[in-house]
């Protein structure tokens, strides 16, 4: 039997080369409008993030998704990020 490649991604913070399942996307779409991707399928410009707190708190002080994604984040995206982690 076949065995499936496991797709890996990028953390934007740790820059670790992780499974997508332990990443979470973050996307701009052309609207400019901030996502979080639970599916990561929306269309856009994606960052990925380690599923860690730590590394959610880093990202917020060094603004890192705000330069990826070229676009300011509302504090209320780092609120949804935290809770989809904690839960």
């Amino acid at each position: 039997m076949k065995t499936r490649k496991i797709p890996l991604r990028t953390c934007v913070v740790t820059k670790e080369n992780l499974p997508k399942v332990e990443l979470l996307r973050i996307v701009r779409n052309k609207e400019g409008e901030v996502k979080v991707d639970e599916t990561g399928k929306l269309n856009g410009r994606g960052a990925y993030i380690k599923k860690d707190i730590d590394v959610l708190e880093k990202a917020q002080k060094t603004k890192i998704l705000e330069k990826k994604l070229e676009c300011p984040i509302d504090e209320s995206i780092y609120d949804e990020i935290r809770k989809i982690i904690e839960s």
